[in-house]
C-alpha cells in the first residue's frame, strides 16, 4: 500500500514539474515572440521586416560608424539651471557623474574655433563673425565677395530662423565641456523614483496633448487613479495624426531609454567587481504584458514607430550629406574620408529600406491649419527638450539632450523636403544646414535606436532560456 501510495505521489510530481516546465517555457515564449508581432499602426510596415533589416544590416555599420572620433565627442552643458521648477536636484551617486575632456583630448579639427562641419563653412564663420564686429562698428566689411555675403546673410538668418525642433547648447558658452560618450556610455546609473518619474510625467502630462481628465496608465505620482481600463488609448486612438504620431514619438523615446538601463544594468557591485549586464527581471517589470496589462507590448511598437521615423529622415538627407563639400572633418583627412564613405552606406542602406515612414501624411491638412498644427508640435517638442536640464543624474542628462537634439534634427529634416532637395551638389547650402553638433545627435540618437532593436532581440533569446 504504502508502495502503491509512493508511485501515485511520485507521478503526480513529475505530471507538475512537467506542467510548470511548460507553463513557465510558455510564458517566456510569450514574453520573447508574442508581444510585438505583425503591421505597426499608422505604418505600412511589419515588425518582422525592422528587426531583420535593423539585425542584420544597420546595426553593424552604425555602431563603427559611431566609434570614430567624429561622433563620439559631444560637446554639451550640463550646468544650465532646470528652467521650470526650482527645487530639482542633483544625484550624488557615482554614476550619474559625467568626465568631461581635457582640451588635449579633443582631434584638433573638433576642437577648433570654427564648429562647422566642412572647412567652407569654417571659413564662412570666421567670416560672420568678422562681419557681425564690423557691423557693431558701423563698418562695410569690403573684402568679402557677394556670394560670401549672402551664404553669411543666409546662415546667420537660417541659425534664428524658427525651423529648429528643439533648445540647442551654445558651444561657446564657457560652461559647455566636450564628453567622450564611448568612455560615459548610457546604462543603469540608480537614478529613479519620484525624482526621475516627475520629469516623464512633466513631459506626458503637460506636452503630448492630453488633458488632465485622462490618465495615464501606470502613473506612480497619482497613485490609484491611473488609467488601466483603456480610456485612455481610446482617447489616443481618437486624436489627429500629428498629435498620435508626437505620443508615439516620445513613448518610442523612453522605452529605448528603459532597454538600455535594462541591457546595461549594474549586476555586481564589489571592492573588486563592478558587472553590468542584461537584468531580465528589470525587462519584464517594464515590458512583459501580463505584467504591465499589456502596456508593454504597446511602448515597444512605440519604439519600432520611432525607428522607422528617424530611419526615414537619414535617408531623406542624403543630397545634404552626398555633397563633395561635406566632410566629417577631424584633421585627418585619410579617416575623414573613410568615415564619410561608411557614413553614405548607412544612409543610402536607410533609403533602400522598402516599407519607409511617410510623413507627406503628417500636416496634410489645409494649409493655414497645418502650419498652426506644425507649429505646435514643434514647440512641444523644444519645450521637452527644455525639460532635459531639468533632469538630476548628470549622465542622463547627458544622454536627454543628446538624444531629444537627435530626434528634434530628425524631424527639422523630414519637413525640410523642399530646402533639401534644392541644395546645390557643391557650393555652401544656404537653405538648409546642419552644424557638427546636430550631425553628431543625429546619428548617435539614431544609434540608440537601432541598439534597442538589438538589444530586443538578446532579450528574447535570454527569455527562452528561461526555465
Amino acid at each position: 500500500m504504502s508502495t502503491l501510495l509512493f508511485l501515485l505521489l511520485f507521478c503526480i510530481s513529475l505530471a507538475w514539474s512537467k506542467l510548470t516546465t511548460f507553463k513557465t517555457q510558455s510564458d517566456a515564449q510569450e514574453c520573447s515572440q508574442q508581444q510585438v508581432t505583425g503591421y505597426l499602426d499608422d505604418c505600412t510596415c511589419d515588425v518582422e521586416t525592422i528587426q531583420d533589416f535593423n539585425n542584420r544590416k544597420l546595426f553593424p555599420k552604425i555602431q563603427k560608424l559611431l566609434e570614430s572620433d567624429y561622433f563620439r565627442y559631444y560637446k554639451v552643458n550640463l550646468k544650465k539651471p532646470c528652467p521650470f521648477w526650482s527645487d530639482s536636484s542633483h544625484c550624488g551617486l557615482k554614476d550619474c557623474a559625467v568626465q568631461p575632456c581635457e582640451p588635449n583630448e579633443i582631434p584638433a579639427g573638433i576642437r577648433s574655433e570654427s564648429f562647422k562641419y566642412t572647412e567652407e563653412p569654417n571659413v564662412i564663420s570666421q567670416n560672420a563673425h568678422e562681419c557681425e564686429k564690423a557691423e557693431k562698428l558701423g563698418a562695410v566689411n569690403n573684402s568679402l565677395s557677394e556670394e560670401t555675403k549672402q551664404a553669411v546673410l543666409d546662415w546667420t538668418r537660417h541659425d534664428d530662423s524658427t525651423d529648429n525642433f528643439c533648445e540647442v547648447d551654445d558651444e561657446h558658452c564657457p560652461d559647455a565641456e566636450y564628453v567622450d560618450l564611448l568612455l560615459n556610455p548610457e546604462r543603469y546609473t540608480g537614478y529613479k523614483g519620484l525624482e526621475a518619474w516627475k520629469i516623464w510625467n512633466s513631459i506626458y502630462e503637460e506636452n503630448c496633448f492630453k488633458p488632465n481628465s485622462i490618465r495615464r496608465p501606470f502613473n506612480p505620482l497619482i497613485p490609484g487613479k491611473g488609467d488601466e481600463g483603456g480610456s485612455f488609448h481610446n482617447w489616443l486612438k481618437e486624436l489627429c495624426l500629428e498629435k498620435r504620431s508626437f505620443y508615439r514619438t516620445i513613448s518610442g523615446l523612453h522605452s529605448s531609454i528603459n532597454i538600455h538601463l535594462s541591457a546595461r544594468y549594474l549586476l555586481r557591485d564589489t571592492w573588486y567587481e563592478r558587472k553590468w549586464g542584461h537584468n531580465i527581471t528589470e525587462f519584464k517589470q517594464r515590458f512583459d504584458a501580463q505584467m504591465t496589462k499589456g502596456e508593454g507590448p504597446r511602448r515597444l511598437r512605440n519604439l519600432y514607430f520611432l525607428y522607422l521615423m528617424e530611419l526615414r529622415a537619414l535617408s531623406k538627407a542624403l543630397p545634404f550629406f552626398e555633397r563633395s563639400t561635406f566632410q566629417l572633418y577631424t584633421g585627418d583627412s585619410t579617416l575623414d574620408a573613410k568615415n564619410k564613405k561608411l557614413l553614405l552606406e548607412i544612409v543610402n542602406l536607410a533609403k533602400s529600406f522598402p516599407f519607409p515612414f511617410d510623413e507627406r501624411s503628417l500636416f496634410a491638412g489645409e494649409k493655414k491649419e497645418a502650419e498652426n498644427l506644425k507649429e505646435e508640435f514643434r514647440l512641444h517638442f523644444k519645450n521637452i527638450s527644455r525639460i532635459m536640464d531639468c533632469v538630476g543624474c548628470f549622465k542622463c542628462r547627458l544622454w536627454g539632450k543628446l538624444q531629444t537634439q537627435g530626434l528634434g534634427t530628425a524631424l527639422k529634416i523630414l519637413f525640410s523636403e523642399k530646402q533639401i532637395n534644392s541644395l546645390l551638389v557643391s557650393g555652401p547650402s544656404q537653405r538648409f544646414h546642419l552644424k557638427r553638433q546636430d550631425i553628431v545627435a543625429l546619428f548617435n540618437a539614431f544609434g540608440r535606436i537601432s541598439t534597442s532593436i538589438q538589444e530586443l532581440q538578446n532579450f528574447r533569446e535570454l527569455l527562452e532560456t528561461v526555465q
